[in-house]
C-alpha cells in the first residue's frame, strides 16, 4: 500500500492520469468504472490507481463522514462480481491534513480487459471512455506477457471450429455484454472471444474457451465432466441405484446437474407444526452451490480425475480433484474472506451466465440453506490433492 505521503502526493497532482476524486459515493456506478479503468491500466504503467472519495476535484477536502458502510461498499467491487475479472484492491480509511477519505488502491489486472457490467473502461489522460476495440486488442495482446492462468491457455490441437459459436452469440455474449456495447460492436467474432479469454491471441481456443463453448470438451479435457453414482443404503459397498456422467459445455453440465439433484432429494410430509409442511431431505440451493464450486474450481490441469457426486441414503458426498488454491488454505478453506480463483476465466463466465450469484458466497449460502432446512453443517475435508464435502441429510 502507498504510505500516507505517497498518497498526499497524488492527492494534490492534478495531473496525474492513475488518480481520481470523487466527492461521494452516492453513484456507484462511478465508482466501478473507475475501479475497472485502473485495473485495465491502458498505458501500461504498472502503478496502482488510486480512487479518493472525499476529495473535490482539485484535491481538497469534500468533507463527507466517511463510515465503515462506505468502505464495504469499496470492497465490494473486488468480490461481487459486477467487475470480471475480479480486481486486485485494498481499501481503507485515511486522515490526510486534517480530512478524512476512503481511499481504494487497484492493481493493474494480469487478464485485462476487465469489465464493469459488461463494459470495458479505461483511463485516457483525465477522461475515462468506454474502450475502443483498438484499445481492447492493446489490451488482449499484454496479456501474452503475463503468467496465464491454466484456464487462459491454448488447448494444443484445438481449432475455432470445436467452438459452439451459435451458442457464443445467442447465449453467451448477450450476456457477458452490455447490450448497448454489442449493439455498437462490429468486430469479429474471433476478436469478440479473445477479448472475453475464449480464444488466445494466435487464434487457438482457451481452456476455458473449451469448457465454456466447446462441442465436446472431453476430447480435449478428458475429466471435464461430473460423475454421478447412488447407492441404496449408506455404504460403497451397497445395492448401486443409478450412475451416470454429466458432461458438456459449461451451462449444458450445470442445467443436467440440476436435473439431476431435483430428481434425487426426497420430500416429506412434517405434521410436528401448526400446519403440514413439505420438507426436503437436502435444499437444493445447498447442493447446487457446493456442486458447481467443484465444477468451476475444481484442477482441469495434471489431472483426467472427473468431480465426484456420491449419493447415500444418509448423506451426499462431493470430491473435486484440486486442493485449496492461492490465498486460500486448508485453515481458512470456506470463509467469506478467503478467496482466490484457480479459474478466473471459468468463474467469470459462470457469473455471467447466471450460475453464480456472487463470488466468494458459495459455501456461505450453501451453510445457510442447510441451517435453515435442519441439515446438520457441511463437513469439509481439505487436501493437497482434492476438496471434499459431505452434507448429512436432515434428520
Amino acid at each position: 500500500m502507498l504510505s500516507d505521503e505517497a498518497l498526499r502526493q497524488r492527492l494534490r497532482d492534478l495531473e496525474a492520469f492513475n488518480v481520481e476524486r470523487t466527492e461521494t459515493a452516492r453513484n456507484p456506478d462511478k465508482l466501478g468504472e473507475a475501479i475497472c479503468a485502473f485495473a485495465n491500466d491502458l498505458p501500461d504503467s504498472r502503478q496502482p490507481g488510486v480512487l479518493f472519495v472525499g476529495a473535490k476535484d482539485d484535491g481538497s477536502c469534500a468533507g463527507i463522514e466517511i463510515t465503515e458502510q462506505l468502505v464495504q461498499t469499496l470492497m465490494g467491487f473486488g468480490r461481487d462480481g459486477q467487475i470480471v475479472p475480479l480486481p486486485t484492491l485494498t481499501v481503507r480509511k485515511v486522515t490526510l491534513d486534517g480530512c478524512d477519505l476512503a481511499v481504494a488502491e487497484i492493481l493493474p489486472s494480469d487478464s485485462p480487459p476487465v469489465r464493469y457490467k459488461g463494459r470495458s473502461w479505461v483511463r485516457f489522460g483525465p477522461a475515462r471512455p468506454l474502450a475502443t476495440p483498438e484499445q481492447e486488442r492493446r489490451l488482449v495482446e499484454r496479456r501474452r506477457r503475463a503468467v496465464l492462468s491454466f484456464d487462459e491457455q491454448p488447448v494444443l490441437g484445438a481449432t475455432l471450429a470445436d467452438l459452439d459459436l451459435p451458442r457464443f452469440e445467442t447465449e453467451y455474449l448477450p450476456a457477458a455484454i452490455a447490450p448497448d456495447v454489442l449493439e455498437a460492436n462490429h468486430r469479429a467474432v474471433s476478436d469478440q472471444l479473445r477479448a472475453l479469454r475464449l480464444l488466445g491471441p494466435d487464434g487457438v481456443p482457451t481452456v476455458a474457451g473449451i469448457l465454456v463453448l466447446g462441442r465436446d470438451p472431453r476430447q480435449f479435457l478428458p475429466g471435464a465432466y461430473l460423475q454421478f453414482v447412488r447407492y441404496d443404503g449408506t455404504e460403497i459397498t451397497e445395492t448401486l441405484r443409478d450412475q451416470r456422467e454429466i458432461d458438456g459445455a459449461l451451462s449444458d453440465l450445470l442445467r443436467r446437474l440440476d436435473d439431476v439433484l431435483e430428481a434425487n432429494i426426497a420430500r416429506r410430509t412434517d405434521l410436528s407444526g401448526a400446519s403440514t409442511a413439505i420438507v426436503p431431505d437436502y435444499p437444493l440451493l445447498a447442493l447446487q452451490e457446493l456442486a458447481r464450486n467443484a465444477v468451476i474450481h475444481r484442477a482441469y490441469d495434471g489431472t483426467n480425475a472427473p468431480v465426484r457426486l456420491t449419493w447415500y441414503d444418509d448423506r451426499v458426498e462431493i470430491t473435486n480433484p484440486g486442493g485449496p488454491f492461492g490465498a486460500v488454505s486448508a485453515e481458512n478453506f470456506g470463509r467469506p474472506e478467503a478467496t482466490d480463483y484457480r479459474n478466473p476465466v471459468l468463474a467469470s463466465a459462470a457469473k455471467d451466465l447466471g450460475f453464480v450469484q456472487r463470488f466468494g458466497s458459495g459455501i456461505p449460502r450453501a451453510r445457510l440453506a442447510l441451517q435453515r432446512n435442519g441439515n446438520p453443517p457441511p463437513e469439509f475435508r481439505v487436501e493437497a490433492a482434492f476438496v471434499n464435502v459431505t452434507v448429512r441429510a436432515r434428520p
